[in-house]
Parts: C-alpha cells; structure tokens; sequence
C-alpha cells in the first residue's frame, strides 16, 4: 500500500461537548445521532422526503430516489418544482423581512455594507431582470468572476431566480484559467469588476478578464461591478456597469419553476489531466442537503451571526455563505480582506467587532496565525464565540488544541468537516452537541452518507488500517456529472468501486468508528485549502520556451498544509540559473493564478518514467518529501535518475 495512507498517529485527547452547549443542541446525544443515522440508512427515501419538506415547493415529486447503477445516473424529488430564490429569499420575507441576511466587511475597515432579506430580494429580482433584459432564460451558462462582495451573492441568486446555470471562478485565478472555464461551459455573459483589494492593493479583474474573453468568442455581455473605482477600459456594446443596468429596472420578478434535476450551477475543480473537471450540481437535492447539513452541522440558532471565511468561488462559499444559509433565514458575514491585513489580528477584530457566533475556516489560517502566538487574539474580546469549525484539508492536532483554546476559549466545540466540491456539502463532520471530539478526526458519516475504507487488495480496510475512502450510496447533494463529458464523470468517480462514489481520498475509521483522513491520492495537491492539479501546473511550466518536461508533486508545509514541489526538465542547451527558477514561478502565476505558484523548483536531467513513459510521481514525491527509502525503483526505464534527483534535492 501507498506509504501515504498508513496509520502512523494515536491521539488520545478527547473533548465531550460541553454541558451547557448540550442542552441547547439541536441533537444533544450519540444515541439520538446514531438513531436518525439509522433511520437515514435503513429508510433513506422515508427520510429525504421529511427533510425535503423542510423547503417550499410549487409541486412535489414523483418519486424520492432513482438510480441506474450501469449507466452512473440518478434523480432526487424526481420532476418536483422549486426555485432556489425562493426558498433562500421570498420563503422568509413574511416571518423576518429585516433580519440582516448579509452582512459585507470591506478590506477597508470603514467599508461596511449590511443587506436585510427584504433588501437582498429587491436587488437579487433587480439583477434577474438585468439578465432577463439581455435574453437571459433557463439553461444559459453566466460566468461570475468576483471579488468577495455582496454582487457575488447577488449575481448567483438572480441566476436561480431565472433557472440560468452559474459558473463562479474564484477572482485569484488567472486569465488562462478564467479563459478555459469560459470555454468550457461556453458562458454568454461575464459579471466582473473593475478589480479586487488583497493586502492594501487594488488588483485590475476588468484587465484580466478581457485578456481571458479575447478566446472567448461564447461571451456577448460583460457586466462590471465599480467596486474600487478604477477607470476600467470598456468596449462600447459589449461592456457596462452594473450600477448602471440597476437604475430603474423592476424589482419585482417572479421566480422560475425549477425541476428538481434541472441544473443549478457548474463549478469547476482541478483534475489529474490538464483540464478542468465541470462538476454539475442541480436544483433540489443540492438544495435539501445543504439546507439540512448546514442547519444541524452548525447547530443553527436564529441569533447566530455565521462567518465562512471562504471565498465565494469555492464550493465552500457555495453551500455555507450563499445556499445553506440563506435557505436557513441566517445572518452570513462576507469578508473581503485577508487575516493578517492591516494587522495579523484581523479575524479576530471581526469577530469582536460584529459578535461572530459561529466561526468557519481553513487550518492554513489557523496555522498562519498561530506564529504569532496569543497576544493579537488576547486584544480582543471573543467571548460571542460559541462553536468553530474547520474545512478545506485535515486539521493537525496541534492546530486544533490551538484553535479550541486560544480562540475558543476551551468552551466551543469545533465541527472538523470533510467533504468536496463533487459532494456539494459536508458528508462527514461531529454534530457538535452529541460527539466526543478527537482532535484530528473529522468523527462520523452525516445522515444517508455510507462510507467505507478498502484496503489494497480491494477488500474492507481493518479497523485502524489507512486505506481509500469510498461512498457506497449517492446522496441528493452529490454531483450528477462533469459538465459536456459524462464518460470523465464515470471513469473518474465510478470505476474504481463499480457503482460506489471514488472520494480520491485515503482514511482510516478506528475503533470507536470515528473517521480520519489521510489526504489525497491521486495527483491533486491541497495548497492553502485549495485544490491544485499537477497536470495544470505541469502544462503551465511546459508552456515555457525553456522547459521540455515537469512532473509537480506536493511537499509538507507548516502553513500551508502542502506547497508545490516542481521537477523540471530544461530544453538542450538551456542552463538552470536562479533567474530562470525565478521566472518560472511568475510564468505559473500568470498563467494558471499566484496560488499555483511551485515554492521550489529543482532542475533535473530527467525524470523517473516507466518504460511506457509514465511518470513515476510516487518516486517524485518521496525526493521532494525526503525520504530516506524512495521505494521500488525496479520497474523504472532508467533507474540511475533517481540517484541524481537525491543528489539534487533542495532541502
């Protein structure tokens, strides 16, 4: 078995949930957890339906569940009517049409902007006429590519309004990137900005984006947010401000009446070859289960105040800023700034300054703000806090113990959730007021989620044996296929485990049937929480006049979880200086976004391949890593490369 998957760590620690955090819990014991985990695996159409129930729905459904196994295809609420708009904004105006249903910090300290549900409806039904205006209808693709301000949601929520598919792209990829999204779901129009704030600079989105649209002959509109004011360059026909296309337009527009399978949006994730996967997520099931894990993950109260610190073009700002939220008539904070600008206490001011009851975010931020120690979190009062969470990549424990103490003040529980852009939502996380916490393990399978470990052979993983995760049922938020390449869905996700969802993902579930994740093993890297392909970074440094070949693998980080590693073969002639590492990792930055950026680049002669010319990555990832045993190097054409790639390493 891949030396990446064994199990090598015991923790010990446990933390019960607080007496007092129990008793005001939506589910308050293992035994009232375990019976309606029973219930949802026993009766799963029995109980979808009863959540389903928990929306507003114009027409109910046929049938709860189908499934063909052969062909990989299935439905949830089966030809059921709803709108996303309308569950998320219209279904609360009636009970709380002034609660504030977001709440928008600037990176500005004095830009603060606060949308109640009456409000954001207005503007959503606004928008939807915009798009409407511009024959905009059901099934178009919209591109949004922006930064984290109130339009992103905005933007998203008109489109459901209308049944058009989103395709968010997050504002810190390139325009390469932008541009093969694009392409790809052959979107019609762009919603931008003028630009982006990160760190007290104003980075120019408009510039980027009409570099990306120039391939995109798809494109027809480009509507563009004045968020910093800059004097974006406008093409007279094609180009307008959004403030501009707002002014006196209706605000009343009556949502579309959605099948339950119609699509909702498209999200793009890396994948192991160089292109972008589509996943394709639709309108009931993702719906229902972000709504619920959202509502019993989080322990939802009416009074929360919830910050996900994610960013609106992840799956995670997706299903905990925009749908699950709002779906639960919550109060979402958005933020645009970073955690260490103007100051390394800034998510901490936050908290203090808007009493932030629920507090989600990546252990790369954790980890980053743990070297500066306790003082800048000292300075402020934390005391609204009453549960964490965690989501992105594993929480090390050492992490964890700081988060709970140092922030949580030892008094609020912390949800370790695991999931994928694929999943739509979280499928494996502790309700925090029935669990036993083990720092490290993200704990149990949420309600209808099957999951199981198998080891090499293929057979079911021993207790406490690191093995592949896999997920024997599909759920109603899971992905129903890669957008124009239903093969890839099957070949990526189905084939493995013939008929059970493929996570890429290794675990192991000790003897308590808590779960732990090992990371990745396929060619996808985790870098801050975000999930890189290698083969896109490869095809960036290729691109390269200088470079004939890359093999990119991950390498242990102390903020990041994991950077990249690049190996890189240089063309005949062309000699390895610093300069040229130098321009390499701007070449990545500009071609794929900075976040792609390799941390090292080691020049090679060449690289271990397989006599069929594989690239042997296992090998690459032990050097980078350094690792005294690279492992079996016997089936490798050449098997001297690896002693010069040793010799090499940098350290």
């Amino acid at each position: 078995m891949d030396p990446a998957i064994l199990h090598i760590h015991e923790e010990e620690r446990r933390f019960p949930p607080p007496q007092a955090f129990k008793a005001k819990a939506r589910i308050k014991s293992i035994a009232e957890y375990n019976s309606l985990y029973e219930e949802s695996i026993r009766h799963p159409e029995q109980f979808w339906a009863k959540q389903a129930e928990l929306l507003r729905w114009f027409k109910g459904w046929d049938s709860v569940f189908d499934w063909d196994r052969e062909a990989c295809r299935f439905t949830w609420f089966k030809a059921g009517k709803l709108n996303v708009s309308d569950n998320c904004l219209d279904r609360h105006l009636e009970a709380h049409p002034e609660k504030v249903a977001i709440i928008w910090q600037g990176e500005p300290e004095q830009e603060v902007r606060m949308l109640t549900y009456r409000q954001l409806h207005q503007e959503v039904c606004k928008f939807a006429n915009v798009l409407k205006k511009k024959g905009f209808r059901k099934g178009d693709r919209v591109c949004v590519y922006l930064p984290m301000i109130p339009e992103a949601a905005i933007a998203m929520l008109a489109c459901t309004r209308i049944g058009a598919i989103h395709s968010v792209v997050f504002a810190g990829f390139s325009s390469a990137a932008l541009k093969d999204r694009i392409q790809d779901s052959q979107a019609e129009i762009l919603v931008t900005a003028d630009g982006s704030r990160r760190s007290g600079k104003d980075i120019n989105l408009k510039e980027m984006a009409d570099i990306a649209i120039k391939d995109c002959p798809s494109i027809k509109n480009v509507i563009v947010v004045q968020h910093v004011k800059n004097s974006a360059a406008m093409r007279k026909g094609r180009d307008s401000f959004w403030h501009e296309e707002m002014c006196g337009i209706s605000d009343i527009c009556e949502p579309e009446h959605m099948d339950a399978e119609d699509p909702l949006f498209i999200l793009y994730t890396s994948g192991t070859t160089g292109k972008p996967k589509g996943a394709l997520h639709t309108t009931g099931g993702y719906l229902v289960y972000v709504h619920l894990t959202f509502r019993d993950i989080f322990d939802y109260k009416d009074s929360d105040i919830f910050w996900c610190t994610a960013d609106v073009g992840w799956i995670t700002g997706h299903s905990y800023i925009v749908y699950g939220p709002l779906s639960n008539g919550a109060t979402v904070l958005m933020f645009e700034g970073v955690p260490t600008y103007p100051d390394n206490d800034r998510f901490w001011h936050v908290i203090e300054k808007f009493k932030v009851t629920v507090f989600y975010t990546a252990p790369t931020a954790i980890r980053a703000l743990m070297r500066f120690g306790d003082a800048p979190v000292k300075k402020h009062n934390l005391s609204s806090l009453r549960l964490l969470g965690t989501v992105g990549e594993p929480i090390n424990p050492e992490a964890w113990m700081w988060y709970y103490s140092t922030i949580g003040n030892s008094k609020c529980p912390i949800v370790d959730t695991w999931w994928q852009t694929e999943t739509g939502g979280i499928l494996i996380s502790p309700l925090p007021g029935a669990m036993t916490l083990k720092p490290g393990s993200v704990s149990r399978p949420f309600f209808g989620i099957r999951p199981v470990v198998y080891n090499e052979e293929g057979n079911l993983a021993k207790r406490d044996e690191g093995g592949y995760l896999a997920i024997t049922h599909p759920w109603p938020g899971l992905m129903r296929t890669v957008w124009g390449n239903h093969e890839r869905y099957i070949e990526t996700y189905w084939e493995k485990y013939k008929g059970e969802y493929f996570t890429e993902d290794a675990a192991r579930i000790d003897k308590d049937g808590d779960i732990w994740l090992m990371g990745r093993i396929d060619d996808v890297i985790k870098v801050s929480g975000h999930r890189i392909g290698t083969a896109e970074v490869e095809s960036a440094l290729v691109s390269h006049p200088s470079v004939a070949e890359a093999g990119v693998v991950g390498r242990p980080h102390q903020i990041k979880g994991q950077c990249l590693y690049a190996f890189v073969t240089l063309k005949h002639g062309i000699q390895g200086t610093d300069q040229l590492k130098q321009e390499l990792i701007q070449h990545v930055s500009t071609t794929m976004g900075p976040i792609a950026k390799p941390d090292y680049i080691q020049f090679a002669d060449g690289l271990p391949k397989t006599r069929s010319g594989k690239i042997m990555r296992r090998i690459l990832k032990a050097i980078a890593e350094g690792a005294a045993d690279v492992g079996n190097t016997t089936t490798l054409a050449d098997p001297t490369v690896v002693d010069e790639l040793l010799k090499h390493r940098i350290e």
